[in-house]
C-alpha cells in the first residue's frame, strides 16, 4: 500500500505525541501537565511550615512538581517573629520561646544546623516579685554568687518558700499541665496512625484538648482545685506575661501560657526567625517580599492573587497563613469566619537604670530581675524583666504593656534611659471562653487558613503543627481531586496513598 507523504507525516507526529490522540476521549491535555501553583500568604512559621511540608510529603502527587510562591507583605520573613537591636545587642522581639517538647522546632534547628541559645546567666536568676500596684506580695530569693551549688541552695530555698505560700496546689498546677502537654503530644504521633484534620475542632476533639476551648482558665483550675491565691498571683502574672491577658482565657490558650513558664526553655541563636527563613530557603519557594495581596478571587478553575503594587497571580491553592483580623483581603466569592479580635502586645526595650523609688526599694539591686504584675486596670505594664547586665548602673530591659508605655511613664519607672525601642505588635487572639473556631478550608475548592487553629492557642509550635496538617489536608484532597478524574497508570486513592508516601 502507497502512502502519501502527509499520511506519514501524521502518523509519525500521532507516534511521537501520544497526548495528541488522547485529546478527545481523556481530559488530560498538555496544558493540565504543567505544574500546579501554591500561593502561600504569610511568610511566619505557619506558611513557611506548610511549604516545607508539602515538599516532604507530596513525592506520589501532582504537587510534587508544584511551584510554591509566597507573598509577603514586609521586607523580611518570620511574620511575627523578629528581633531588635538595642545598642548593638539583638533580642527577641516577638516569640521569644521555644518549650523543650515543641519538637517540630526542635528538628528545624538540627535539619538546618541552626544553634539553640541557651538562657543568660540573668535569665535564669530566680529573683521574681509579684507587684500589686503598691507593693510586692510575693518575692522569691536572688542570689548573687554564680556557683553551681549556691543556685541550687537558692532554688530549695524558692521551692519551699512557694510550697509554704502554694501549698499542694502547685503541684496540682503541675499535673494539669503535664496533662495538656501529653495530649498535645499527640500530634507528633506517626502519619499511619494520626488523621489528617479539616477542622479545627476535630483535630482538637481527636487529641482531647478540645473541651478546654469551652471553659475559662479560671474555672478550670477551680476544678482542678488550685487555691485562689495561686491562681490570682503566680498563674495571673504568667498568663499576663505570655498572652498578656487574664485567667479569663480559654483553657487551652491558659495551660499553654503555663507550660511556657517552666524549665528548659530555649531560642534559636540569633533570632527564632531563621527558621522560618531556612524552611523557605529550603522548600523552592519563590518569595515575593514586599508585596501585599489585596484580593483573592476564584475563577472557575484556579485563584486570581492580585498585590497593592498591581501584580496579579494565578495560583491552584491559595493558603491564608496570616491573621484575617487586621490584613484587608477582599475576597470573591466572600468568606465567612467568626469575628476575632487580635491581642497588641507592647513591648519597650529600654537600655538604662530602673528607678528603685518606683517600687518603694533603696537599690536597684533589691528589685526581682522579673517583675510580674496582678490583673489590675490601675497597674500600667504587665511585667519588666532584665535582659542583659552591662554593669550595676547599666542594663538593657524589656518590658511589656497593653497600651504604648508613654515617656512619661518610663521616666518614672528609670532613673537613667539612654536608649528606648519601642514594638506593637498584634501577638495573639483575645482569648474567649467558649471558643468558636474559623474553618481551614474557606471555600469548596482549595482555599485554605492557617490561622483558623490560632484560637485554640497561639505558639511558635502551635503554628508549625498546624501548618504540618494543612499541607497533609492540601495533599489528600489534591488525591481525592487526582481520584476523581479517569484514572491513568500513576493514579492513587488517597486513603491508599497518603500515609506510606508520607
Amino acid at each position: 500500500m502507497n502512502l502519501s507523504p502527509v499520511t506519514i507525516s501524521v502518523l509519525l507526529l500521532a507516534l511521537l505525541s501520544p497526548t495528541l490522540l488522547s485529546i478527545s476521549g481523556d481530559p488530560t491535555t498538555i496544558e493540565d501537565e504543567s505544574p500546579p501553583n501554591v500561593c502561600i500568604i504569610g511568610s511566619g512559621i505557619g506558611g513557611s511550615s506548610v511549604a516545607h511540608f508539602l515538599r516532604n510529603y507530596s513525592a506520589s502527587t501532582a504537587l510534587h512538581r508544584s511551584r510554591i510562591l509566597m507573598f509577603e507583605r514586609h521586607e523580611r520573613v518570620g511574620g511575627r517573629m523578629r528581633t531588635v537591636t538595642v545598642s548593638g545587642d539583638t533580642f527577641e522581639a516577638g516569640g521569644s520561646i521555644l518549650h523543650p517538647k515543641n519538637y517540630h522546632a526542635r528538628d528545624f534547628v538540627n535539619r538546618f544546623n541552626l544553634t539553640v541559645r541557651s538562657p543568660t546567666a540573668i535569665e535564669e536568676c530566680s529573683a521574681v516579685g509579684i507587684w500589686d500596684g503598691k507593693r510586692f506580695v510575693f518575692k522569691t530569693f536572688g542570689s548573687s554568687v554564680k556557683f553551681p551549688f549556691v543556685d541550687k541552695i537558692v532554688s530549695w530555698l524558692n521551692d519551699v518558700y512557694m510550697f509554704v505560700r502554694y501549698g499542694f496546689s502547685l503541684l496540682r498546677m503541675s499535673n494539669f499541665i503535664e496533662s495538656t502537654v501529653d495530649n498535645f503530644l499527640k500530634y507528633y504521633e506517626s502519619l499511619e496512625s494520626r488523621p489528617v484534620f479539616d477542622s479545627v475542632e476535630g483535630m482538637l476533639k481527636w487529641s482531647g484538648l478540645y473541651n478546654l476551648t469551652k471553659v475559662t482558665l479560671q474555672e478550670k483550675l477551680s476544678e482542678a482545685q488550685l487555691s485562689p491565691l495561686l491562681v490570682n498571683e503566680l498563674v495571673t502574672v504568667i498568663t499576663r506575661i505570655n498572652y498578656g491577658q487574664s485567667v479569663l482565657i480559654s483553657g487551652l490558650a491558659g495551660a499553654v501560657s503555663l507550660a511556657g513558664s517552666g524549665g528548659g526553655l530555649w531560642s534559636v541563636e540569633g533570632g527564632n526567625w531563621q527558621m522560618a527563613a531556612k524552611l523557605i530557603n529550603h522548600s523552592d519557594v519563590t518569595l515575593h517580599l514586599k508585596e501585599e495581596i489585596e484580593s483573592v478571587a476564584h475563577l472557575g478553575d484556579y485563584y486570581e492573587l492580585k498585590s497593592t503594587k498591581g501584580n496579579s497571580f494565578k495560583c491552584d491553592v491559595t493558603v491564608v497563613s496570616t491573621p484575617l483580623d487586621e490584613v484587608d483581603i477582599q475576597f470573591s466569592p466572600a468568606i465567612s469566619i467568626p469575628k476575632r479580635e487580635l491581642q497588641h502586645t507592647h513591648a519597650t526595650f529600654v537600655r538604662g537604670l530602673l528607678n528603685p523609688g518606683y517600687f518603694g526599694m533603696k537599690s536597684v539591686s533589691d528589685v526581682p530581675v522579673l517583675v510580674g504584675t496582678l490583673e489590675d486596670p490601675l497597674i500600667p505594664f504587665s511585667s519588666i524583666s532584665i535582659l542583659r547586665k552591662y554593669s550595676e548602673t547599666d542594663m538593657a530591659y524589656k518590658i511589656f504593656t497593653r497600651q504604648e508605655a508613654s515617656d512619661s511613664l518610663l521616666d518614672e519607672l528609670f532613673s537613667a534611659r539612654t536608649e528606648t525601642v519601642r514594638i506593637d505588635w498584634g501577638a495573639y487572639p483575645k482569648y474567649h471562653a467558649p471558643e468558636v473556631f474559623a474553618p481551614f478550608i474557606l471555600d469548596d475548592h482549595h482555599l485554605y487558613y492557617v490561622n483558623a487553629f490560632e484560637n485554640a492557642a497561639s505558639t511558635m509550635e502551635v503554628s508549625a503543627v498546624a501548618g504540618e496538617n494543612m499541607a497533609r489536608l492540601i495533599i489528600s484532597r489534591f488525591r481525592t481531586k487526582e481520584s476523581s478524574s479517569p484514572p491513568s497508570s500513576d493514579t492513587r486513592s488517597c486513603s491508599s496513598g497518603l500515609h506510606s508516601d508520607m
